[in-house]
C-alpha cells in the first residue's frame, strides 16, 4: 500500500508562528494583499515601461512638486511603503524617480525611511501572516539563513544589504522567518540601504540618461558596493577568527616557555578505536609522521565490545530464529528451539569473526603504513607533549605539532541500590561473561530501549532466553518516529521479549535462590518484581574525559553533553588538539566517529592554512533489530521540533515481491518513508524499516549528499526481485501524488483525439 500524506493537523498548528491575527483578519488581509498586487501588475511595471511613463510625465511631476510640494511627497512616500512592502517590481523605478523630481537630499530622506518602514511591514507580513507558506516555499533556505543570523547576527543582515544584487524583496520575507528582533531590523537595513539609496537617486538625476534602472550602477560602484558587503559578510567571521586567535594565545601564555623548537612528531593520537584509526590512517596517508597510542589492544570497542560481536550474535539469533521457523517455508528441521542452541560453539564463532577483522585493526598494518604504534597510556601534559607510560612502567615524552583525541566511550552504571551486590554486565563485561557460561542464561533483563537493548534483548530471545526489557521512557527508540517505535515493540514482542515501557527500575537484591530487580509502572506506581540470571545495563554511554590530562590542562568537560568541548572545526580551547569519536559527541556511532577522524586530523595538519567544518547533515544510522531501523536526515518528529512544512510518501513492503518471497506465514512488516520539500521532491529525510534497512538507505544518503530527488531514484534501474525496489516505489509514490490533473486531462482528449 502505498500512501502520501501531509503533516497531521495538530503538528501543523504547532509549527504555525504565534501572533495576533485571527483567521478571519488572516484570510480577509491576504485578500486585501493579493488584490493589490494583482492591480500593481496589471498596470505592467517593469523598468522599462515604468521608466517610459517617469520620463513622459517628468515635467506634470515637477510641476506638482512646485505648486504642492507636501502632498507629492507624502504620496510618493505612501506608494514607496506600499510597492516596498508588497516586493513587487518598480522599487528600483520608483528610487530614481525621487532624485528625478525630488533631488538628492529630498529623494535621500523619503526612500531610505520609506525602504525601511516598508522593509519592515515585509518582514512582520513573513513573520505574522505567511510564515507557513514561506516555510513550504523555501524551507532550506530558511534553515541556512537561521543559523547566519545565528552564528553573525545583524552583520548577515548588514552584508546582504550592502549588496544590490541581493533581492529586497526575498531579504525581508526570509528574516521575518528568524529570530531577529523588528528594532534590530529596522536599524541594520536603516544603515545598510542607504549607500546603494544614495547611487540611485544621484542616477535619478540624470534621468534622460538612464535606459533602464541597472544602468545607476555602473560597474565600478556596484564592484564598490559588492566589495562593501562581502567585507562587512567576512568581518564577524575575520572577527572571530582574530578573537579566537587571541583567546588561544592568552591559553597557550603559560605554556609558552614549554613549547619544543623542535617537534618528534606531526600527530599524536590518542586512542585506537575507530577514530583513532582512521585519524591515523589520514595522517600516514598524507605523508606526516604520526603516532598513534593505545593502552589496550587496537580495534577499540567497536571491534571487541560493541559492532562486531553483537552483529555476530544478532546473525547467529538469526540463524537461530529461521530454525524454529522453518516449518513456514516448508521445511522440517531436526531440532529446534533451545536444544539446538550450541552456546560454547556460538560464543567461540564470535570470537572467530573478531579474530577474523582483528588485522584489518592491527599494529603491524599501520606500522606498514607508516604510523608509530606504541602500547601504553597517554597523558597530555602540554599543548604539544604527550607523555605515554609503557606496559613496563618506562616513560616516553613526544613532542607534537598537534594531537588528536579519540578515547571513545564508556557504558553507564545506573545508580541503582543492590546493583553490584547482585552483578551485572555492560557492553563492555558483557561478552567476557557471556564466553565463561556454559548455557544461555535463561533468564535476562536488559535495561535500556534504545538501540544496543533492543538488539541485544532481541537475540537473546530469538537465542531462547526468557527476556524482559525496561525502558524508563514511554516508548522503544525515543528518537524514532512513534510510529517506528511501535512496529519495533510489536517485533520484540513477537520473538518472546517482554517489553515494559515507562518502568522505573528501583533497587536490586539477593535472595536464598535468586536475583531480582523491582520496577515501578510511571503511571499506576505498581511495583513488579523480575528474577534474572543476567542483568544487562544498556542505559547508554558517556564518554571517556579523565585520565589523559585535560584536567591539567584546564580543558573543561562540564559541558551539558558531558563530551570534550569542540568547535566547528573539532578543536578543543587549545588550538593544537583536536578530539574526535564519542568523546566529542553527539554522535556515538562507528561511523561517525571515523567522518569526524577527517575533519579532526585534516584540519590538525592544514588547520594554520585551510580549515574545514564537520558537516553531519547526511549521517545515517542504523539499529540491528529485525527488521533494520536505518534512518538519514529528519523523521517527522524531527522537522515538527524544527517548525518545518514537509510531506510524506510512504511505500509498505506488503507490497513488495522480495519481501513478500522472503516472508513466512505473517505478511512482512515494514516500510520506507520520505520526507521532501512539500510540492518538490528535494529528500529532507528517510526511515526505512526493513530486512536490508542499513544496505538500502545507502540510496538515499547518496542522493542527499548529492543533491539528488526522489524523480532520480525513480529514474534509476534497480535490480528486480530486490528490497532496493522499494526505494523506487517510494519515489513512484511521490511522482504520482504530484502528476500535474490538468496535463492529464489533456493527455486524455488527445489520445481519444488520436482513437478517432
Amino acid at each position: 500500500m502505498t500512501e502520501v500524506a501531509a503533516p497531521a493537523t495538530a503538528a501543523r498548528e504547532r509549527r504555525r508562528p504565534r501572533g495576533r491575527w485571527t483567521p478571519g483578519w488572516r484570510v480577509g488581509l491576504l485578500l486585501v494583499l493579493a488584490a493589490a498586487v494583482a492591480v500593481w501588475w496589471s498596470l505592467g511595471p517593469d523598468e522599462a515601461s515604468g521608466l517610459s511613463v517617469l520620463k513622459a510625465q517628468h515635467a506634470f511631476l515637477m510641476a506638482w512638486y512646485q505648486d504642492r510640494p507636501w502632498q507629492l511627497r507624502a504620496a510618493f512616500f505612501a506608494l514607496y511603503v506600499a510597492v516596498a512592502t508588497l516586493s513587487v517590481p518598480g522599487i528600483s523605478v520608483l528610487t530614481v524617480a525621487a532624485g528625478a523630481v525630488f533631488g538628492l537630499g529630498w529623494g535621500v530622506l523619503l526612500v531610505s525611511f520609506a525602504s525601511t518602514v516598508g522593509a519592515t511591514l515585509s518582514f512582520w507580513l513573513s513573520r505574522y501572516l505567511l510564515g507557513d507558506w514561506l516555510r513550504a516555499r523555501m524551507g532550506p533556505r530558511v534553515l541556512a539563513v537561521r543559523a547566519h543570523v545565528e552564528q553573525e547576527g545583524a552583520f548577515y543582515l548588514l552584508s546582504l544589504r550592502l549588496m544590490p544584487v541581493v533581492p529586497f524583496g526575498v531579504i525581508n520575507l526570509l528574516m521575518g522567518l528568524t529570530a531577529m528582533r523588528t528594532r534590530t531590523f529596522y536599524a541594520v537595513s536603516q544603515i545598510g540601504m542607504l549607500a546603494s539609496t544614495v547611487v540611485f537617486v544621484s542616477a535619478g538625476q540624470q534621468l534622460g540618461s538612464i535606459q533602464n534602472a541597472s544602468d545607476a550602477l555602473q560597474p565600478g560602484m556596484l564592484g564598490a558596493l559588492l566589495g562593501l558587503g562581502l567585507l562587512v559578510a567576512l568581518l564577524p567571521k575575520i572577527s572571530k577568527r582574530v578573537l579566537e586567535r587571541l583567546r588561544q594565545r592568552k591559553l597557550l601564555a603559560p605554556w609558552r616557555r614549554q613549547r619544543p623548537r623542535r617537534f618528534d612528531t606531526n600527530l599524536v593520537v590518542i586512542g585506537a578505536g575507530a577514530g583513532g584509526l582512521v585519524s591515523a590512517y589520514i595522517a600516514a596517508a598524507a605523508q606526516a609522521k604520526v603516532t598513534l597510542v593505545e593502552a589496550n589492544a587496537l580495534g577499540g570497542d567497536c571491534l571487541h565490545y560493541g559492532c562486531v560481536p553483537s552483529k555476530a550474535l544478532i546473525q547467529s539469533a538469526k540463524v537461530a530464529h529461521q530454525v524454529r521457523t522453518a516449518a513456514q517455508f516448508g521445511v522440517q528441521p531436526c531440532a529446534t528451539g533451545a536444544q539446538a542452541l550450541d552456546w560454547p560453539a556460538l560464543m567461540a564463532r564470535i570470537a572467530r569473526v573478531i579474530a577474523s577483522i582483528a588485522p584489518h585493526d592491527s599494529a603491524e598494518r599501520y606500522t606498514a603504513m607508516g604510523v608509530d604504534v606504541l602500547q601504553g597510556h597517554a597523558k597530555i601534559t602540554s599543548p604539544w607533549t604527550v607523555e605515554v607510560t609503557r606496559p613496563d612502567r618506562s616513560v616516553q615524552h613526544l613532542r607534537t605539532r598537534s594531537i588528536v583525541i579519540a578515547a571513545g566511550a564508556q557504558p553507564v552504571v545506573p545508580d541503582l541500590p543492590g546493583l553490584h551486590e547482585v552483578g551485572f554486565a555492560t557492553s563492555d563485561t558483557l561478552w567476557a561473561q557471556l564466553a565463561q557460561c556454559t548455557a544461555l542464561p535463561r533468564r535476562i533483563v536488559v535495561l535500556g530501549g534504545g538501540p544496543v537493548g533492543c538488539e541485544l534483548g532481541q537475540a537473546f530471545a530469538r537465542l531462547g532466553a526468557e527476556v524482559t526489557l525496561i525502558e524508563a521512557g514511554p516508548r522503544l527508540l525515543a528518537r524514532e518516529d512513534e510510529e517506528v517505535s511501535a512496529l519495533v515493540q510489536t517485533a520484540l514482542q513477537r520473538d518472546g521479549v517482554q517489553v515494559l515501557c515507562a518502568h522505573h527500575a528501583l533497587r536490586c537484591a539477593r535472595t536464598s535462590t535468586d536475583k531480582t530487580t523491582t520496577v515501578r509502572h510511571a503511571a499506576t506506581a505498581k511495583e513488579q518484581v523480575l528474577a534474572f540470571d543476567l542483568l544487562v545495563c544498556a542505559v547508554g554511554r558517556r564518554a571517556r574525559l579523565t585520565g589523559y590530562g585535560l584536567e591539567d590542562l584546564g580543558i573543561s568537560t562540564e559541558d551539558t553533553q558531558r563530551t570534550v568541548p569542540t568547535n566547528a572545526y573539532l578543536q578543543t580551547v587549545f588550538p593544537t588538539i583536536y578530539a574526535a569519536g564519542d568523546v566529542a559527541g553527539p554522535y556515538q556511532l562507528t561511523h561517525a566517529a571515523a567522518h569526524q577522524a577527517w575533519y579532526a586530523t585534516v584540519n590538525a595538519l592544514f588547520g594554520d592554512f585551510k580549515r574545514f567544518a564537520a558537516d553531519y547533515r547526511h549521517l545515517p544510522a542504523t539499529t540491528f533489530v529485525a527488521p533494520e531501523v536505518a534512518r538519514v536526515g529528519l523523521n517527522e518528529q524531527d522537522a515538527q521540533a524544527r517548525g518545518l512544512r514537509y510531506e510524506v510518501t510512504r511505500f509498505d513492503l506488503a507490497d513488495l515481491d522480495r519481501a513478500l518471497t522472503d516472508a513466512g506465514s505473517t505478511p512482512p512488516s515494514g516500510f520506507v518513508k520520505v520526507l521532501t520539500t512539500p510540492g518538490k521532491d528535494r529528500i529532507l529525510g528517510a526511515t526505512i524499516v526493513a530486512a536490508h534497512a542499513g544496505d538500502m538507505l545507502a540510496e538515499y544518503v547518496l542522493a542527499m549528499r548529492h543533491g539528488l530527488g526522489l524523480k532520480a531514484i525513480l529514474g534509476t534501474v534497480h535490480a528486480y526481485p530486490t528490497f532496493a525496489e522499494a526505494n523506487k516505489y517510494a519515489a513512484g509514490a511521490w511522482q504520482r501524488a504530484h502528476v500535474p490533473k490538468r496535463l492529464m486531462a489533456w493527455a486524455r482528449v488527445f489520445h481519444a483525439w488520436r482513437r478517432g
